[in-house]
């Protein structure tokens, strides 16, 4: 039989991005087995019966696979077991009368929608920017027939593997988005599909991260640590690597 547990949360009430937020409390009951969420999903339905607002949160696809769920667990994005999202917590990570703090993630790129949940479509602005492949492929070939090494395979893997959750930019002191932009152009740039737009795309999209007030990276590493993916820092490398020598490329393809 699962163990329950009494859980204290403070949690980060706002109702707009105009508005001022302020912390409340609130305590519940839980077993190990609940995830996260369905322990907020317990305090809300609690919530809505004595007729007050629910806790606002944005998704819970329970598969870590979009991210959408992410907030701030006692400081820390996700909380603080590595690799895993906050819809894959469960609550058997926290002992029985364990005060919980919950927040938004805190960045001036992510505005404050509601409570729990932030507006992230700085992230999708910076994708529209050049974070795709346009030149025309042909219809899809058999897939040893475009061959990629095995090490350049390897690194569009691991960057491809970045779901936008934006926990790098919570966790950063200078709320940089480099770790995820990095991983989005890296990812395309070791691809032969991706050669034809690779220093073009690497312009347009550090020059559209640096207008959405996102700050700039000093090498904290907080980013990959916060990373449920663990994108590694190498693709940051990889970026600032393309973005010098993109003024040459993209003048020898003009000329």
């Amino acid at each position: 039989m699962s163990k329950k547990l009494k859980i204290t949360l403070e949690v980060w009430r706002q109702s707009g991005p105009q508005n001022d937020g302020r912390f409340e409390t609130y305590k519940t009951e839980a077993t190990e087995d609940m995830s996260f969420l369905e322990m907020l999903d317990v305090v809300n339905e609690d919530l809505e019966s004595r007729g007050e607002e629910p806790i606002v949160f944005e998704h819970d696809c329970r598969e870590g696979i979009c991210g959408s769920c992410g907030f701030i667990i006692n400081g820390q994005p996700h909380g603080h077991k590595p690799r895993t999202t906050t819809c894959q917590l469960h609550m058997r990570e926290f002992s029985d009368g364990a005060v919980i703090t919950l927040e938004p993630f805190r960045a001036k790129a992510f505005p404050v929608i509601k409570d729990l949940m932030v507006d992230r479509s700085a992230f999708d602005r910076v994708i529209q920017s050049g974070g795709y492949i346009s030149v025309r492929t042909g219809s899809a070939p058999d897939a040893h027939s475009v061959p990629v090494r095995k090490e350049k395979s390897d690194i569009a893997f691991d960057a491809a593997a970045c779901i936008g959750c934006g926990a790098c930019v919570a966790s950063c002191p200078n709320a940089s988005s480099m770790l995820f932009t990095g991983a989005k152009i890296t990812h395309l740039a070791m691809f032969p599909q991706g050669q034809a737009e690779r220093y073009d795309r690497v312009q347009k999209m550090v020059n559209t991260m640096d207008s959405e007030d996102f700050g700039h990276c000093s090498n904290h590493g907080e980013c990959t640590l916060a990373c449920p993916k663990e994108i590694p820092l190498d693709v940051i490398s990889q970026m600032n690597k393309d973005l010098l020598t993109a003024p040459f490329k993209v003048r020898k393809l003009n000329s």
